[in-house]
């Protein structure tokens, strides 16, 4: 009898070490094959003037309405004078042919001073004489001026003067000036 139950002790102990080994032999030959290392290779290596840029929102006319055109600028330009670069930056027109400039040709910022949360802008004459005029192209030119310096988040407004004067309007007089023109407007 004690010898049935040696018998019984050594074959479940036998048994017992064939699944442990088993089991051990086949979670590391699967461990093995889920930690398979892939080496992640970049398309293209950022250099060091890429790190030095950041990306500004320009607004122009489209034939839908005003919409963003993203612009790559370096930082250096917009530390030193950053309304002046946005500003001429817009003057100088869309990079996309299907938007349309919307600061009328040969205007020419005389200049920019920051009073509080608004953005006085003192363009040249230009800008109302060389307007093609209606009230629907003077909002679209003004809130393209808006939405692109407000895009600043110091920024929530613009004034706009005329030879360093205020009150003064577009040529059909439908808008004036006398007001600061935020994104509502």
């Amino acid at each position: 009898m004690l010898d049935t139950k040696r018998v019984i002790i050594v074959v479940i102990s036998i048994i017992l070490i064939v699944a442990i080994i088993g089991g051990v032999y086949f979670y590391l030959k699967n461990k093995g094959e889920e930690e398979e290392i892939i080496e992640y290779t970049p398309q293209e290596e950022i250099s060091e003037e890429q790190m030095r840029q950041t990306m500004i929102s320009l607004y122009f006319k489209s034939e839908t309405g005003l919409i963003p055109e993203a612009r790559l600028i370096d930082v250096k330009e917009l530390i030193k004078e950053p309304y002046q670069k946005i500003m001429n930056l817009l003057i100088e027109g869309p990079k996309n042919e299907n938007l349309q400039k919307t600061i009328p040709e040969g205007t020419k910022i005389n200049k920019i001073e920051k009073q509080g949360e608004n953005l006085i802008l003192d363009f040249s004459e230009e800008f109302i004489l060389n307007h093609p005029g209606g009230e629907e192209q003077e909002k679209i030119t003004l809130q393209s001026i808006v939405k692109t310096v407000t895009e600043l988040t110091e920024i929530n407004g613009i004034k706009i003067l005329i030879k360093g004067e205020e009150n003064k309007e577009f040529k059909d007089g439908k808008i004036k000036f006398n007001q600061v023109f935020d994104r509502e407007f």
